[in-house]
């Protein structure tokens, strides 16, 4: 085997001089304070017979989908969970795609035109920025969660340009954002954007089947879902399967099935997966209520033993899953996180990039099936160590 070129050896080693290298590793056995399974539904028995018995029902005894959505691959379980995301998240239409961050960059990649502006949250996912990145669009980024600071880069930018009446302006932020936890006031921004004719699209990722009423999502339980010009919504949190959708209008739907090339090019989701989400969305509708409530009730609990352990000023302020403790440095932060580890405890260490220097953190994430025991012992622990 050949050696890596020197400019590739060298990134691996300066990741490696400040102790921010990335490896795969397992947790099995560990108390899950790390992934994305908000509800269980991941590991959720029912769903599990749900889909296969939906399986059955359907006819359907394929491994795999055989090809793209626009071949051979848009089997008829497609259009029932389109169908459902439509009615459950009160869309105009939903166009399923293979991951979040596919519809990320299959979006923001074929919507925005070249002449046309993107402004987006500094704190904004990654695949959102890969997206933009392969725009022909011109992109800013503003102050995180500030509605002035975009009104300001607004301003600045068309200052600069000069008007164009065919230029559009795009808006992206997050409902949750997946490092801090928090979120916008998408009451304000929702109402700007419909007053300056601005496009809104919200990522919806970590706020579905936490927030809102039965778990739709924060732009439904705040009754915004029909000023936005695009959400996007995932299935591999809480949801607890793989995939995503992006909810819009019908003529959306139709210009990303003819130009977004990561729907166009990828061999469509395979039968099980799809019947997966079809499920865990009918146990959410159906059952998933009563651990929607003990999701949040943990999270509740476990704010007050942060504030009771005197924790304050190291946590963001989020009312969602997503619990953040800041602490600097690489070698501590994950010195702290392999304590945890050897307690019992998977809590992530995140580092840069995927967070600001100086911004180095463990992200807890709260879950329907994590004890009061098991929160309040992994933030008795944090406090020793801290």
């Amino acid at each position: 085997m050949s050696t890596l070129p020197h400019k590739l050896q060298q990134k691996l080693n300066d990741r490696i001089a400040d102790n921010s290298l990335r490896r795969l590793g397992q947790t099995t056995g560990l108390v899950d304070f790390s992934s994305n399974d908000y509800l269980g539904f991941a590991k959720n028995e029912t769903i599990f017979s749900k889909t296969f018995q939906s399986l059955l029902n359907y006819n359907i005894a394929e491994n795999g989908a055989t090809g793209s959505r626009l071949l051979s691959g848009n089997h008829q379980l497609y259009r029932i969970l389109e169908q459902k995301l439509t009615a459950f998240h009160e869309a105009d239409a939903a166009l399923v795609f293979n991951s979040g961050y596919d519809a990320n960059v299959g979006f923001f990649s074929a919507v925005p035109q070249r002449g046309d502006v993107i402004f987006y949250d500094e704190h904004i996912h990654a695949s959102i920025r890969d997206g933009i990145g392969m725009s022909h669009a011109k992109s800013y980024k503003f102050s995180h969660n500030d509605l002035s600071a975009l009104k300001a880069k607004i301003e600045t930018t068309q200052k600069d340009a000069g008007s164009d009446a065919h230029t559009e302006i795009y808006v992206v932020t997050e409902s949750v954002f997946s490092m801090d936890g928090d979120m916008p006031d998408l009451k304000s921004f929702t109402g700007h954007c419909n007053e300056q004719g601005y496009r809104l699209i919200v990522d919806e990722a970590h706020a579905v089947g936490v927030l809102g009423k039965r778990g739709e999502g924060y732009l439904q339980a705040l009754k915004l879902q029909e000023k936005v010009f695009a959400r996007i919504v995932t299935f591999g949190k809480a949801i607890g399967s793989h995939g995503a959708a992006i909810l819009g209008s019908t003529d959306l739907n139709e210009y990303l099935v003819n130009f977004s090339r990561s729907l166009i090019y990828s061999t469509a989701l395979p039968p099980h997966g799809v019947a997966t989400s079809i499920a865990a969305y009918t146990y959410l509708e159906e059952e998933g209520q009563a651990e929607r409530q003990r999701l949040l009730d943990n999270i509740g609990y476990f704010k007050q033993q942060v504030k009771r352990l005197k924790l304050e000023k190291y946590f963001s302020c989020s009312g969602a899953a997503i619990q953040s403790c800041v602490i600097t440095s690489n070698d501590k932060v994950k010195t702290v996180s392999e304590k945890l580890k050897d307690k019992g405890f998977d809590v992530k260490a995140i580092l840069p990039p995927t967070v600001p220097e100086g911004q180095e953190r463990l992200r807890f994430c709260v879950h329907s099936y994590n004890s009061k025991e098991e929160i309040g012992l992994v933030l008795e622990l944090l406090s020793r160590y801290l």
